[in-house]
């Protein structure tokens, strides 16, 4: 029995932290917070296992180097691996008593005891009550239970191939033609397939990389337990139709008094933000139910970043929020920041129930972007990578979507902007500005208007974005009363041609789907600017 159980300590997950259960009161003069214990951490075995851990990840990303080298310098050949082998295996048996180490540091301490207790019986048995008892651990999250999965609500068999996508457009070409360029463009695409699943990928979503996640390692699990510990929230593995787990944190207010509460707004992450310490706290700041969640290959989350694992991932969050919280798609706001856009813009046209979606510092597409860091030489490749693997179309899908949008310009953003931060018209918000407007109001935005605009869009600061629209007279309640009367008429679906025999203004449609922040692009969103949509 002891033996069996310290197998069970051996095998067991890493430990992170114990949170105070939810059924303690809270201490005096802590009403904020509640009480966490540090476990095992200044343990010299669990150290020595991290740093292992660290070296096998630096030593499979300089893999390819450390090989060049040593066949270089003729160490791959048959009287010099005996001797390698040797020292390989004594580093394992090093390792291997390590890890027995560990075990027995486990298996000595009675809290951990405890939660290999739990964690036992709420995979037997995955009641309410020992989910909030598990609740109360931090631990590796690929032994957490699975809390919603996809098959729940869907077809697995109209699933397998996750959700769809909008496609670019083929060209289209002869038979003969077709076979002939698929075989003049093989290298080309087994060189773009190479780019996209090594560099590209990694250079994409930084957020990813093990490396740089070990690093921020203590900064995710301080704001994962603030999460937890002030605002109650509640963590969730959801599986994707790909298979992915993906890592959700809930925080409920619809118990609160406030009038946000009864709001869920869904947050999507940049490519190097994780929900403990991203663009969450935002909406949390403004009493709303808040619904976070990590990228495929982020923190908790398995799998990788590319189009169809987001959107996979997206989906099942959606579903998670509307079969298992209980919230109507008309109480769902989607709020994302930077690449999050292609996400939310996705999951607004999938789900056109959906109340509101708010865009903080996206951009419209990231083929100008990939350009902008790459050689001119590499122009045919990069486009074609980006279309066949990395084609993130906000713009065009954010323009199936007919509801209410908010989009937030950064006006010294460095990150979306193709010349840098002081061209503010490179910034690429402009460019989804102007594809929302021309889509929806192709009658207003006329050559004369989009010049207008885009003389609005130049405005750098406040003061000279006023100057420039008081300078064209728009009559606000004019064209309010104009675009009120058209879709009392019925005709409500987008494109309207409200304008073809009014002078539309569309200096006034700018400033309803626009708002200026004069920040970067990191800066995290004070509550002051987070709005709801403009809606008619």
């Amino acid at each position: 029995m002891a033996g069996w159980l310290w197998l069970r300590c051996l095998l067991g997950p890493n430990l992170h932290r114990v949170h105070r259960p939810p059924e303690q009161p809270r201490p005096e003069g802590r009403a904020g917070r509640r009480v966490w214990t540090p476990l095992l951490q200044h343990s010299p075995q669990t150290w020595t296992w991290g740093h292992a851990l660290a070296l096998w990840s630096l030593s499979y990303y300089s893999s390819p180097l450390i090989l060049c080298y040593l066949y270089r310098k003729g160490y791959i050949c048959s009287s010099k691996l005996v001797p390698l082998s040797q020292y390989v295996g004594t580093a394992l048996v090093c390792l291997l008593g390590v890890a027995c180490l560990r075990g027995w540091g486990r298996w000595r301490n009675s809290e951990y005891l405890q939660f290999i207790t739990i964690l036992e019986e709420t995979r037997k048995n995955r009641t309410p009550s020992n989910k909030r008892k598990l609740a109360s651990y931090d631990f590796d999250f690929s032994h957490w239970p699975a809390d919603f999965s996809w098959k729940e609500v869907s077809n697995p068999k109209l699933s397998k191939a996750g959700v769809s996508l909008l496609k670019p457009e083929p060209k289209h070409r002869g038979a003969t033609d077709s076979l002939l360029s698929s075989v003049r463009t093989l290298p080309c695409h087994v060189i773009s397939y190479l780019i996209a699943h090594s560099f590209g990928r990694r250079m994409l979503y930084p957020g990813s990389v093990g490396l740089l996640q070990k690093a921020m390692r203590p900064m995710l699990l301080q704001g994962q337990a603030r999460l937890i510990e002030e605002y109650y929230g509640q963590r969730n593995k959801l599986v994707a139709c790909d298979g992915n787990e993906i890592d959700s944190m809930f925080v409920d207010r619809r118990g609160d008094r406030g009038p946000n509460g009864k709001t869920l707004v869904i947050c999507c992450e940049g490519n190097a933000g994780f929900y403990e310490v991203g663009c969450m706290n935002t909406p949390l700041d403004g009493g709303y139910s808040v619904l976070g969640w990590n990228h495929p290959g982020f923190a908790g989350s398995t799998g990788v970043p590319f189009p169809q694992n987001e959107a996979n991932a997206m989906d099942v969050v959606i579903q998670f929020a509307v079969h298992k919280l209980g919230f109507q798609m008309s109480d769902i706001v989607v709020y994302a920041w930077s690449i999050g856009g292609f996400t939310a813009s996705w999951a607004v046209m999938s789900y056109p129930e959906i109340q509101a979606v708010v865009l903080d510092a996206s951009f419209d597409d990231l083929l100008p972007l990939a350009l902008k860091v790459m050689p001119d030489s590499w122009r045919p490749l990069v486009t074609h990578t980006v279309r066949k693997y990395m084609n993130l179309n906000n713009a065009e899908q954010l323009c199936k979507y007919q509801g209410p949008v908010l989009l937030i310009r950064r006006t010294k953003d460095e990150i979306i902007t193709t010349m840098g931060p002081e061209d503010i018209m490179s910034n690429r918000g402009n460019n989804l500005l102007l594809r929302l407007l021309q889509y929806r109001y192709p009658k207003v935005m006329t050559e004369d208007s989009v010049r207008a605009v885009r003389q609005w869009l130049s405005a750098g600061s406040q003061v000279e974005e006023e100057f420039v629209y008081s300078s064209y007279e728009v009559d606000g309640d004019w064209c309010l009363s104009v675009l009120q009367s058209y879709q009392a008429e019925g005709e409500t679906p987008f494109p309207w041609s409200v304008g073809k025999h009014s002078r539309g203004r569309s200096g006034y449609s700018a400033r309803k789907y626009m708002r200026n922040f004069e920040t970067t692009h990191c800066t995290p969103l004070p509550i002051a600017e987070f709005h709801t949509p403009w809606k008619l």
